[in-house]
């Protein structure tokens, strides 16, 4: 039941599918874009096509030309699109019209080179009396030499040939006519060129913004992606334990599934949904399973990617949310995280409001038909109880679920089940009690992770999952890397931390014994510490830590709270006790927080220890985000307390002296001991004690 998404399975894979997957994605993409956007895409949609079309109706043109000038030279014999070599070429004096309108014309030939779409390069020979006279016309003498070809007398001589089709000793000739015209060519040459680069750089620079939009547009539409109820893993039967969470989806399905028969009753609300409740609980996976069953897509999107930094940035992507949805018409949308939009608008940043206010709209209950099918699930990791909630927000969801964290049942069904997952590599029955009793307060998520991390761990040892190895893992998993080799050679700091730990166990100890008359199995299985050990911690910088399991009792009495700040006060006073007031470390800080806590709300929340019930601790914010300090009678109460109960823990711990230099002298050796080992230590010590005091008994009456 962990939040994290689940494992989606490949849906069909036929072409078919393939068509239809990409056409609903590319329609989603379409749905969330500006007008402006849509307006450019149709528009780009409308040329493809049309400019395809016109180059095909271009190139069919030229394909018909081509063969009119095939036609054409057939009909005029071999050698009228020939260029003839015989005729020597000279260069011509005056210009070219000059030319033509004062000596006799044999053959006009026109040698041009295409350049650029419209633009061509030529050079005009003009055969008269025996010779080919070279001319490079201007643009303006191109002109007027067009116009008269249509009427003029030799316009029956002219002949047009491709630079292309040119024999290697006419090429040649052409070779030094381009020298001698080269600095009297035209302009438009130049500015074809000049044309042709603008027109690569403008393309180049549409393409480039076509591919930077492409990409914007790609990430943009990954983190607003629906999945169908064909790709969603698993089912809710999956879900061991929290069966109260698993009713409560159930009738979001019946109301649903029913909504006509619900709408007779007068139930018309949309369907607005809040899931509260610690992480790792399965809000995420109950709403994926919930779409699997009503067969509904579904869209996750975290509601912290809404908060953009920008005014109207989180509100324009719910916006596209809601054009995906109602494309859709009946899916459901699943925003995940999203205690921030919960809290009370005003006062802070203006793009948070923005975001709230567009979905305090998107929820109203005033909605069209097509909309009323869209359900809203909102997550958030709070409840209105945990924290301070907007009033209009609250109101707009018809149905609140709250999760929780597993009791002691459900944490044994849930670790069952994921070893059944591999249950080929565990080990028959190992013994659960421990592992269940450590993880008291653990989500449904971090079960999965410490069975996983047994997994990790055996195959690593290539050995089965069992009771050892599943606490190993947690003890990984909930504690962090553990090494001896930070502490190995400071031995004071060793001896002090085994002589601060003995001192929490002995006091948590001797109660047991006194509640249970010395029932050394009940003991061990109420005790809460599982281990003490002197590795250091690099994830909180500690250089030992005991590893216990929580409490089962919710309800905790004054003589239980009493008992809490012994155990804590336990550490402190053995250091005093083995080094001196001077002696006394640091590391007792957390101990000294915690026992601050502890006695506060046993007087200035629960009234104990003076004849008034009050709880001061009601007044602790003004309202007005001000604080108030505490009472000095408060102050006065929790002084008194707190020395009396530490002259009591100091006390119990004198005599118990010589077992704790016992006790730190053994986790010294071993580095770590658990509770087992622990017990049993301190039995060998006092049957020993017991044998030398029945022995120092017997001496004395042989003496006596």
């Amino acid at each position: 039941m962990s939040d994290e998404s689940n494992s989606r399975t490949a849906g069909p894979a036929g072409p078919w599918h393939r068509l239809r997957k990409s056409a609903g994605r590319l329609q989603d993409w379409f749905a969330i874009q500006s007008s402006l956007v849509k307006v450019l895409v149709v528009a780009i949609a409308l040329l493809i096509p049309l400019t395809g079309l016109y180059s095909l109706m271009l190139a069919q043109k030229r394909a018909v030309l081509a063969e009119e000038v095939k036609a054409m030279a057939v009909a005029g014999g071999a050698g009228v699109w020939t260029f003839d070599e015989s005729v020597p070429v000279v260069l011509g004096s005056g210009s070219v019209l000059g030319f033509l309108d004062a000596n006799p014309v044999e053959r006009v030939t026109v040698i041009y080179e295409p350049l650029m779409w419209n633009l061509s390069e030529r050079i005009i020979l003009v055969q008269s009396q025996g010779q080919q006279h070279a001319y490079y016309p201007s643009d303006l003498e191109t002109k007027i030499f067009a116009d008269r070809a249509v009427s003029a007398p030799w316009s029956g001589r002219l002949a047009f040939i491709p630079r292309a089709e040119l024999g290697e000793g006419a090429l040649k000739v052409f070779e030094r006519l381009d020298q001698r015209f080269a600095n009297g060519r035209p302009r438009s040459a130049d500015d074809g060129w000049r044309s042709a680069a603008s027109g690569v750089l403008s393309g180049a620079l549409m393409l480039g913004l076509l591919a930077f939009l492409f990409m914007q547009l790609r990430g943009q539409f990954k983190s607003l992606k629906f999945i169908e109820p064909g790709q969603v893993s698993g089912s809710i039967d999956e879900l061991v334990g929290m069966d109260d969470i698993k009713a409560e989806v159930a009738q979001i399905k019946d109301q649903y599934e029913r909504r006509a028969l619900y709408a007779e009753y007068g139930i018309r609300k949309p369907f607005n949904v809040m899931f509260s409740g610690p992480a790792g609980t399965g809000k995420t996976k109950l709403a994926s399973y919930l779409a699997k069953e009503l067969k509904l897509p579904i869209l996750f999107h975290s509601a912290a990617n809404l908060e953009t930094g920008f005014v109207a940035g989180g509100a324009n992507t719910l916006n596209r949310i809601v054009s995906m949805a109602k494309r859709r018409k009946r899916c459901i949308v699943f925003l995940d995280e999203a205690q921030d939009l919960f809290m009370k608008r005003g006062g802070r940043r203006k793009f948070d409001d923005d975001t709230a206010n567009t979905l305090l709209a998107v929820l109203d209950g005033v909605r069209s038909k097509d909309e009323a099918e869209i359900i809203w699930i909102v997550a958030s990791n709070f409840n209105s109880q945990t924290m301070q909630m907007d009033e209009a927000m609250l109101r707009r969801f018809q149905m609140k679920v709250d999760f929780r964290l597993p009791n002691r049942e459900e944490r044994l069904a849930i670790i069952q089940h994921y070893l059944a997952q591999r249950a080929d590599k565990v080990l028959s029955d190992p013994d659960l009690s421990h592992l269940v009793g450590v993880t008291e307060g653990r989500s449904p998520a971090d079960l999965e992770t410490i069975v996983n991390q047994a997994g990790i761990t055996a195959v690593q040892a290539g050995e089965m999952i069992g009771a050892d190895t599943l606490m190993q893992a947690a003890e990984r998993v909930l504690v962090g890397n553990v090494n001896s080799n930070t502490t190995d050679e400071r031995e004071r700091d060793r001896r002090i931390i085994a002589v601060h730990e003995w001192g929490h166990f002995l006091v948590d100890l001797q109660r047991e014994r006194e509640l249970t008359n010395d029932d050394w199995d009940r003991i061990l299985a109420d005790m809460k510490t599982i281990k003490i050990s002197l590795k250091a911690i690099p994830r909180s910088n500690a250089l030992g830590f005991v590893f216990h399991k929580q409490g089962t009792n919710l309800l905790k009495t004054k003589g239980d709270i009493e008992h809490d700040v012994r155990v804590l006060l336990g550490g402190m006073a053995n250091e005093e006790l083995f080094f001196g007031e001077d002696g006394t470390t640091n590391g007792a800080h957390n101990d000294i927080t915690r026992v601050t806590q502890l006695l506060h709300h046993a007087v200035g929340e629960m009234g104990m220890y003076r004849k008034t019930r009050l709880n001061f601790g009601a007044l602790t914010n003004d309202g007005q985000g001000g604080s108030r300090a505490l009472d000095e009678e408060t102050r006065a109460i929790m002084e008194v307390q707190s020395e009396r109960l530490y002259g009591e823990t100091k006390a119990l711990l004198v005599e118990l002296k010589p077992l704790t230099e016992f006790l730190a002298n053994k986790l010294l050796e071993a580095g770590e001991m658990n509770l087992d080992e622990a017990l049993a230590q301190i039995r060998r010590f006092e049957e020993g004690r017991v044998a030398a005091a029945a022995g120092r008994g017997t001496m004395l009456s042989a003496a006596g």
